[in-house]
């Protein structure tokens, strides 16, 4: 008897959950608490760093972040040039012990929301998605800025921290745990919003939908008002790059910030119907 045919289950019902990040996606517009302290405890060990720089590995776990920065070329030969030798696991350690007690003392100075959080998350709920989070920030800086969202009306039902599972971004943990916490399936009934080029990685690599926000966080790396005050030429070249840059990763959609994904997600939904899969 011939096999030439095979036949698949296709998952072709609606959306179950949006799993969003936080700082640059729900708070702190520009992702402006995390690279002020990254360029402050490299300063500490007589090493500038960049903005820019401080910024490429945005959304790893925080230690894995430092650790990246001190890896960039550039960096690693200033690294050098100033301590004789290279930044090992000791002063990874040690940088980070320092970036935590001085994270703790900023985050609520940025834990304002970004505008439109409030009624996309709504809106979501009222089409029975459930709210999901990850972040690269600990458990301790989380347990500190789920009470400052909470006191402004945000509240997901599930928020994972990179150290609650064995590795953060790009890594599809937080998501899987995230989906077990919240009681969804399948990975594909999901979509991960977030504004980093790690939250669309961790969003493929767990086979979810992934919508990138280009110019409320990281890649633009500016707050409100700093983004309303570039010439117009400027914005448009800066926003250009953000969204050419979360594509080329993979990124299913990319938007300006959480208050333009709505119309995504009926597109998403018909592209399920369709029998598509992410």
């Amino acid at each position: 008897m011939s096999h030439s045919y095979t036949y698949e289950r296709r998952y072709r019902g609606r959306l179950r959950a949006a799993l969003l990040d936080w700082a640059g996606t729900t708070v702190d517009y520009g992702c402006l608490a995390p690279a002020a302290v990254f360029v402050d405890v490299f300063a500490q060990r007589g090493v500038e760093i960049t903005t820019d720089e401080a910024r490429i590995p945005m959304g790893a776990h925080k230690r894995d972040h430092i650790q990246q920065i001190s890896q960039l070329p550039a960096v690693a030969r200033r690294w050098r040039e100033v301590h004789g030798s290279e930044c090992g696991t000791a002063d990874v350690d040690q940088m980070f012990a320092s970036f935590v007690p001085q994270q703790l003392g900023n985050l609520a100075d940025f834990a304002e929301l970004i505008p439109g959080t409030i009624e996309t998350v709504a809106t979501m709920r009222a089409r029975g998605m459930k709210i999901g989070s990850t972040t690269g920030y600990t458990g301790e800086m989380m347990e500190l800025l789920r009470a400052e969202a909470k006191r402004r009306g945000y509240e997901p039902e599930s928020t994972v921290c990179s150290t609650d599972v064995p590795s953060g971004r790009p890594a599809p943990w937080m998501c899987f745990q995230n989906a077990q916490n919240l009681g969804v399936f399948p990975m594909e009934a999901c979509v991960k919003i977030g504004d980093t080029l790690s939250d669309v990685a961790e969003g493929l690599n767990a086979g979810m939908w992934t919508i990138g926000l280009a110019k409320s966080g990281n890649e633009m790396g500016l707050s409100e008002e700093a983004v309303a005050a570039l010439p117009t030429d400027e914005l448009a070249r800066r926003l250009a790059r953000a969204y050419e840059r979360m594509y080329q990763v993979g990124a299913h959609f990319v938007v300006d910030s959480i208050a333009d994904v709505i119309p995504l997600l009926d597109v998403i939904e018909a592209r399920l119907a369709a029998g598509e899969r992410p």
